[in-house]
């Protein structure tokens, strides 16, 4: 049983939740395991019982605990109408629930026969799709969850950011920890990119050997439990093979922000041996490959990109990039290494901006390609994301994508060492850590 009184806010999620309480549509947190679904479903109920909601208005279940392993459609649906208080609105959270066969049946019966507010989370996309979807089109609300922000990691570790006269006669932040331990807030932002985002991963404290574990474990069950287990439920057989799933998962992480297509995937694991070769087999293996690819992301283990036109203002079919969920994650996977931290950094960049509400895509201007478009009902960034502004040469090819684009949106540039200037021809130049804190 979680503590509520040791949980951390999550108050982006919880607001959301909040804002839609005592609606008609069902409330679905979907997100990566251990992203921290089921401590938002604590908060609010925590929230619940501080606004005045009795005990026994609220109905939890985990469908991971043991005790509703057995269960299913019917056995939920009198579980839950045998509490139901005639007299009395109702609140309902049902954890992990994808692993109910035909829970959808049961969740539109508990809409339809009782006075409730339904609360929902699920590991993998497939809860959302198509057969979910003809019950409760137009009537669920879905709230996507992704591993902390930077800003939320410094909280959930236990540090705070401050103000500080420099040297300078200005001021600079640092960091400070409840140990009363001072840091650089580079310090912070690199364990960020060591660590990752988990939320688990407060609980055993920045310790490498403990964090692999941890995320092993989320690894494991993300495969095992989302991935495998899910298809044979499904009665699909096409994932069926786990070292190959994940040999695309590695090689996926390895290519974080690279332009690939499914054939280029399924081309290097043929020239590794690792694929059978589509024509001699008689099955397609990048038919194969994007199942794979299909079930990884269904999991929210990776997100893909497409890319847009601007000046055809249009969407292209060809090459997308994918990004991991979470850099923790990259790295149990990968090991640690410098050599590619500038796709590293667009990864953090590119899940930074979701987490802001932007719609994201790449951007292509004739042969030119700008890392990110994002977009809101009212406005547009436009975004170049590189390790260092310093140098003329960097300077010159991060800037000429932007300065080809002829409208009057904001354009920026995200770096960890702007140089000196704030600003180029109306394009600024922002500190990449700053903008996080942001």
């Amino acid at each position: 049983m979680i503590n509520t009184h040791d949980l951390k806010s999550r108050d982006l999620y919880l607001n959301k939740l909040i804002a839609f309480r005592d609606t008609e549509p069902v409330k679905v947190v979907t997100g990566i395991r251990r992203c921290g679904k089921s401590s938002l479903l604590k908060l609010m109920v925590q929230h619940l019982k501080d606004t005045g909601i009795a005990e026994d208005q609220i109905i939890e279940m985990n469908f991971e605990s043991h005790e509703f392993k057995k269960m299913n459609a019917d056995d939920f649906y009198h579980y839950v109408k045998e509490r139901v208080l005639p007299e009395k609105r109702m609140y309902l959270f049902f954890d992990e629930l994808q692993r109910i066969d035909h829970w959808e049946d049961t969740v539109n019966s508990f809409r339809v026969d009782f006075n409730c507010d339904i609360y929902i989370t699920g590991s993998n996309a497939y809860l959302l799709s198509s057969e979910y979807s003809t019950y409760l089109s137009g009537r669920c609300v879905e709230i996507k969850m992704l591993p902390l922000s930077f800003r939320e990691f410094i909280d959930f570790h236990g540090f705070e950011v401050k103000e500080v006269r420099s040297a300078l006669g200005g001021t600079k932040k640092v960091v400070f920890h409840e140990s009363g331990d001072r840091y650089e807030l580079r310090e912070i932002f690199d364990a960020y990119m060591r660590f990752g985002g988990m939320p688990g991963i407060a609980d055993v404290g920045l310790d490498q050997e403990k964090a692999m574990v941890l995320l092993d474990g989320i690894y494991s069950t993300v495969v095992v439990r989302d991935i495998l287990e899910r298809e044979k439920r499904r009665g699909q057989k096409q994932i069926t093979d786990p070292v190959l799933l994940r040999k695309i998962i590695l090689f996926l992480a390895d290519n974080i922000g690279s332009t690939v297509s499914v054939s280029s995937i399924g081309n290097t694991l043929v020239n590794e041996g690792l694929l059978e070769d589509g024509k001699r087999k008689g099955t397609p293996s990048t038919h194969t490959v994007q199942a794979y690819i299909s079930a990884l992301m269904e999991s929210y283990f990776f997100y893909d990109i497409k890319r847009f036109d601007i000046k055809g203002k249009e969407y292209l079919r060809t090459l997308g990039k994918f990004y991991i969920v979470d850099m923790g994650l990259r790295n149990y996977l990968l090991g640690f290494r410098n050599r590619d931290s500038g796709h590293a950094i667009e990864n953090v960049v590119y899940f930074e901006l979701l987490r802001r509400g932007y719609d994201v895509a790449i951007g292509k201007v004739d042969t030119a390609e700008v890392d990110f478009i994002a977009t809101k009902t009212d406005e547009k960034l436009y975004i170049q994301v590189t390790e260092s502004m310093v140098s003329e040469d960097v300077r010159r090819r991060e800037l000429a994508p932007l300065q080809k684009i002829r409208d009057n949106y904001e354009k920026i540039v995200l770096s960890m060492d702007t140089g000196l200037d704030s600003s180029y021809e109306g394009i600024k130049s922002l500190n990449l850590i700053q903008w996080l804190l942001g």
